[in-house]
């Protein structure tokens, strides 16, 4: 089996000076929530082995201080591919991983990731918050055996909920 962990960069800083929307950098609350979800991720057991994130500022920043607050030591990678794309780029972008992945995090945008998520589970509508992780469990061992519609989602939670979930 192969897990997929899909998260949505935290949120960004519209009233930042940036020249294209690629540069748009996160705000305050933003990282505050990437840290977040970084610690609920390693405190929960769900720390990918592998990353590839977006190349836009706010999603390589939502990754590094996921990372860095979690104290994860998995590999990261940058793609073009996952900023301002479509559902098959995601995806060809996951078979480049290799099988000896089990648990590979993507890490990119709406909405895109709602409309990834809609596909690779068989339906449904799943709006997805800036910071969510999702998690979805593939009935395959080989990247090249996902298939669209044959995933099971495990879980959503959001860094509202992992706050509160922490503070309890």
């Amino acid at each position: 089996m192969k897990t997929l962990l899909l998260m949505r960069h935290a949120k960004s800083d519209w009233k930042a000076k940036y020249d294209h929307d690629h540069e748009r950098p996160l705000n305050a609350r933003g990282e505050e929530s990437a840290r977040l979800m970084g610690r609920i991720l390693s405190r929960a057991g769900e720390v990918p082995e592998s990353v590839v994130t977006s190349s836009a500022v706010r999603a390589k920043s939502t990754v590094e201080l996921a990372v860095d607050s979690g104290e994860w030591t998995c590999p990261i990678r940058a793609t073009d591919n996952l900023y301002n794309t479509r559902i098959e780029t995601v995806l060809d972008e996951v078979l480049t991983e290799p099988d000896t992945t089990t648990r590979l995090m993507i890490v990119g945008h709406e909405p895109t990731w709602s409309t990834l998520l809609s596909e690779l589970v068989g339906g449904g509508r799943h709006p997805f918050a800036t910071g969510a992780v999702v998690r979805i469990d593939l009935p395959t061992e080989t990247w090249a055996g996902l298939h669209v519609g044959s995933g099971e989602l495990r879980w959503l939670i959001t860094p509202r909920l992992a706050a509160a979930v922490l503070a309890s």
